[in-house]
């Protein structure tokens, strides 16, 4: 019988455990997709955690996970723009940590002949929420852009993304991913004290917006940056929110496929690396929910059933 990973009560991720279910049956719209890979996002444990009880509800016993590439294994009524047997990916509608999930159409799309299936599971978390925040930030060619966190998930998307429209990208990190930041276009600075200076001197003119993926208390140096709080736009600093930035809670919102399409483009020709730090089996997926809640690991968690 097909399995998914579910807790029955919320707490650490140990309370994580494998169950026997059926295979889900998709309904008008959808797909149902034979899991290849499935990637990890923080919302993931902080939904095991409880933390997102109020924005997600569940019925528990529950499952999470919504990065997902696969095989589509069968439709639902009134579905012509996939057939059984394409390789999709991008966010399902039912847990993804799962041999089989479901996924809207409209959140889907093929996978690149080039795209192994741990970057194909990959995107549409994390790089969709990159492309979106770009769109709210309506930057343009030329413009200089400072991103807070640049080495992290959203932060390398969304480097690389504005590195592709010709936006000067400005990336804060630690020293050990400076030269990752390097590889992907941007000028790195260090993360401290004197940050506001480092910024400044490779930017004597200032920058013209600012993404925060950090929450290291860096809204007020933004802000004195760009002369403008709603050019700030943060996805973590919520303490901030009486200060005129931007705050960003919605990921890819309606925009997921628009993303997704860019994305896989960009892969096609050269242009979007993504760093795969660890892939689990799907037997050990507390073990990759456990890693992204730490912290340590420099790029995509992927679990694979």
């Amino acid at each position: 019988m097909p399995r998914t990973a579910q807790f029955a009560e919320y707490g650490d991720t140990d309370v994580l455990k494998l169950a026997d279910t059926p295979a889900p049956v998709p309904g008008p719209g959808q797909v149902r997709i034979a899991v290849r890979a499935a990637g990890v996002n923080p919302i993931d444990w902080k939904i095991v955690a409880g933390f997102m009880r109020e924005q997600f509800p569940l019925r528990l016993p529950a499952g999470t996970g919504s990065d997902v590439a696969g095989v589509v294994d069968e439709i639902g009524p009134g579905v012509t723009e996939f057939a059984v047997g394409d390789e999709v990916l991008g966010a399902s509608a039912t847990p993804s940590f799962a041999d089989y999930a479901l996924a809207e159409v409209g959140n889907l799309v093929g996978r690149p002949a080039n795209m192994s299936w741990e970057t194909a599971s990959s995107l549409a978390g994390a790089g969709g929420t990159a492309y979106t925040v770009l769109q709210k930030l309506g930057l343009s060619a030329g413009d200089t852009l400072l991103i807070h966190g640049a080495a992290g998930g959203v932060g390398s998307f969304a480097t690389q993304l504005a590195h592709a429209r010709d936006v000067r990208v400005i990336g804060t990190a630690s020293e050990r991913n400076h030269e990752y930041l390097r590889s992907l276009g941007a000028t790195p600075v260090t993360y401290g004290d004197g940050l506001l200076e480092g910024v400044r001197a490779v930017a004597p003119q200032g920058v013209d917006a600012v993404l925060d993926a950090s929450g290291r208390g860096e809204v007020p140096m933004s802000i004195e940056l760009t002369g403008d709080p709603a050019k700030v736009l943060s996805l973590v600093a919520f303490d901030a929110a009486d200060s005129g930035i931007q705050l960003h809670t919605d990921g890819a919102g309606g925009l997921l496929a628009q993303a997704l399409r860019e994305l896989s483009a960009l892969f096609a020709e050269g242009a979007l690396t993504v760093n795969i730090s660890r892939t689990y089996p799907l037997g050990d997926v507390v073990a990759a929910l456990e890693d992204s809640r730490q912290g340590h690991l420099s790029g995509k968690i992927v679990i694979r059933p």
